[in-house]
């Protein structure tokens, strides 16, 4: 088997035709009816009744083929303070009438440690989420900003995400949050646009097909390999190739629904 995460070391090998199947599950079950399942961005369903329509240019559905919608599972008010320590805090500012528990959200949004921060006095936050996306081919996975969506109320910070290569390296993502008006509340309901994940494939040209994936005993195995590799080293990139040679042969088994009735 030679998955290569390096596009370059594909070439001279037979590649791939048709669509690229991406799978997509949750790391965990528990709750997980909250999670929407990934929305492929499109505007095809705007007017496209003029002939120079941007809904009808090819480079604007090609642009939009590659990107996926991941929904925010519950609702997010909340502010920024310290406590009588100067430890960075967040404050539930729907109070009583918040849709989710204080306690429940504090388990799922974080603070990062303020060394941690990348700029002096701009909280880093992190939404722990528990989609993870698979490949039985070379894709890298980019997160990004919804930003073919419009927001009426701007978040009061900016997101930030990453690359990394799904055949070898699926992993649970989190959603990361660069705090830059902290005097601002950031909200964001349930339902919103929250971010984007884009796949980059080999060649450039073939679609994403994206399918639900069962959680296998195999893939469970292998998603336990890899997990919390960056609680313990720096460079995870580095066990890229160590975690090649554990994968098993195949990550994505679909998964088979039943028709609904009409």
């Amino acid at each position: 088997m030679q998955l290569s995460v390096n596009f370059e070391n594909t070439r001279g090998t037979a590649s791939g035709t048709g669509p690229v199947t991406v799978g997509w599950c949750l790391s965990e079950t528990k709750g997980g009816i909250i999670y929407a399942p990934p929305e492929r961005v499109r505007s095809t369903d705007l007017d496209r009744s003029h002939g120079k329509s941007a809904s009808r240019c090819p480079a604007v559905i090609n642009l939009e083929s590659r990107y996926f919608l991941i929904r925010c599972p519950f609702d997010i008010n909340i502010g920024f303070t310290r406590d009588d320590k100067g430890i960075p805090r967040m404050r539930n500012l729907s109070g009583a009438a918040s849709s989710i528990r204080s306690n429940k959200l504090g388990e799922k949004l974080l603070i990062v440690a303020e060394s941690e921060w990348r700029h002096p006095g701009v909280p880093t936050l992190q939404l722990v989420l528990p989609y993870v996306f698979l490949c039985d081919e070379p894709v890298y996975l980019s997160q990004l900003s919804p930003f073919m969506h419009y927001s009426r109320t701007p978040l009061p910070g900016t997101i930030f995400g990453g690359r990394f290569p799904i055949n070898v390296w699926p992993r649970p993502l989190m959603w990361g949050f660069e705090w830059h008006e902290p005097e601002k509340p950031l909200k964001i309901s349930r339902g919103d646009p929250l971010f984007y994940v884009g796949f980059e494939t080999m060649p450039q040209d073939r679609g994403v097909a994206m399918v639900e994936a069962q959680r296998t005993p195999e893939l469970v195995e292998y998603l336990d390999l890899i997990s919390g590799a960056v609680n313990y080293v720096n460079q995870t990139f580095s066990l890229f190739e160590a975690a090649e040679a554990r994968r098993p042969e195949t990550l994505i088994t679909p998964v088979a629904r039943k028709p609904r009735r009409e």
